[in-house]
């Protein structure tokens, strides 16, 4: 079948709509027609390089080319089509996008580590986890999907490990946004920084990340919230979820955290920029208490390999330094639960949406994005 579908055929080139073609679903794979996909920051870290392997490093390596690419990994979709061996879902299932795949049997799944599970390694490797073959062709070639999800399409092949049912009556916004950014920023504070009643906590940009971290911070109980971006409108949204306090830079907050607690510092700091660099580290151990964790969520550029750090105080003063990858959650459980928490009315997700978009309004999305109007926007489909 033909499919309509966001590619990416190089970096820092605009995602060009066109026509795909669409393969059935083989062994373990789904045929899903998307509802709705979340305008992540990550897909703008490949548009802009940071979150591909060096040109030079792949020919090195042997690897596949890196590009053509369709890109989304937030989605909220129907099961249209079901392959050979698939237990867990069926034709009509409404889903939601898990950018982690989860097998439920590797060492890390069966320890309680999903978000670190085998197939993850996969999501970098060529054609389909199942076979490593490709279901997406454009012009004849071959194409690959980011996370192995393509959501930025109209419908996509995928495996039935990275899909997680969910509710039917829920809104496709909202389920798109819980199956990356929204967890990941959720599990940054709740299950990573392992905020407490009472805590003092920073949390470092906040954007579709960085917000859910202030929610998770909120819900978990802490006491004093400072959220630090330089953009006001975030400033005042992350005010309105639940942030006690906002400034435009971590220097700003230095002398506000002290003072709120009186000279001890932040419990927890949380780094949830636009993109992670290793000069940002040093700042945010400051705002760090003795004995503190301070959780590096955001990307930082794949070449990135220094960081400003003052070792002695990280030693005497006995802080942490984390990093955490789809806050450290487990999709199939997390995905629902936070649902859960959004129809309860504790977790606000509806709020999230600055913007919808239709697909062919991608490049729009994402100039949104950059110029600081949009907490997050979301491509509904048709």
């Amino acid at each position: 079948m033909k499919t309509r579908a966001a590619v990416l055929w190089g970096i820092n080139q605009d995602w060009q709509v066109e026509e795909v073609e669409v393969d059935e679903p083989k062994e373990g794979e789904l045929l899903v027609r998307w509802l709705a996909a979340g305008m992540c920051h990550s897909d703008e870290h490949v548009v802009t390089g940071d979150m591909v392997v060096p040109e030079d490093i792949r020919v090195a390596m042997g690897l596949p080319e890196n590009f053509p690419m369709i890109g989304g990994h937030e989605g909220a979709g129907i099961v249209e089509a079901v392959g050979p061996g698939v237990s867990t879902l069926q034709v009509g299932d409404h889903v939601a996008a898990s950018f982690i795949p989860a097998c439920g049997r590797c060492s890390w799944c069966a320890s309680g580590r999903t978000n670190q599970c085998d197939l993850g390694a996969a999501v970098f490797a060529p054609g389909q986890i199942s076979d490593g073959t490709d279901r997406h062709r454009v012009g004849g070639k071959g194409i690959a999907m980011l996370a192995k999800l393509g959501t930025f399409a109209e419908r996509t092949v995928i495996h039935e490990s990275s899909a997680v049912k969910v509710a039917p009556n829920l809104p496709p916004t909202a389920v798109a946004l819980v199956s990356c950014g929204v967890t990941t920023g959720f599990g940054s504070a709740v299950n990573r920084a392992d905020i407490r009643p009472g805590d003092v906590v920073v949390v470092v940009g906040v954007g579709g990340v960085g917000i859910n971290a202030v929610q998770g911070a909120k819900l978990a109980g802490a006491k004093v919230i400072v959220a630090v971006d330089p953009v006001e409108m975030k400033q005042k949204f992350a005010l309105d979820l639940g942030a006690t306090h906002a400034v435009a830079s971590m220097e700003e907050a230095q002398p506000l955290v002290a003072e709120l607690s009186v000279g001890v510092m932040a419990d927890a700091v949380i780094l949830t920029p636009g993109v992670m660099y290793g000069n940002l580290l040093a700042p945010a151990l400051t705002l760090t208490a003795k004995g503190g964790t301070c959780v590096v969520t955001a990307v930082a550029p794949m070449t990135q390999m220094t960081a400003d750090i003052n070792l002695f105080e990280l030693a005497m003063w006995q802080k942490e330094v984390r990093g955490v990858l789809f806050g450290a959650g487990n999709p199939r459980y997390d995905i629902p639960h936070l649902l859960g928490l959004y129809q309860a009315g504790q977790l606000k997700l509806d709020e999230l949406v600055t913007q919808t978009y239709s697909l062919d309004q991608i490049n729009q999305g994402y100039q949104d994005m950059r110029d600081g109007k949009n907490i997050r926007g979301v491509i509904v489909f048709d």
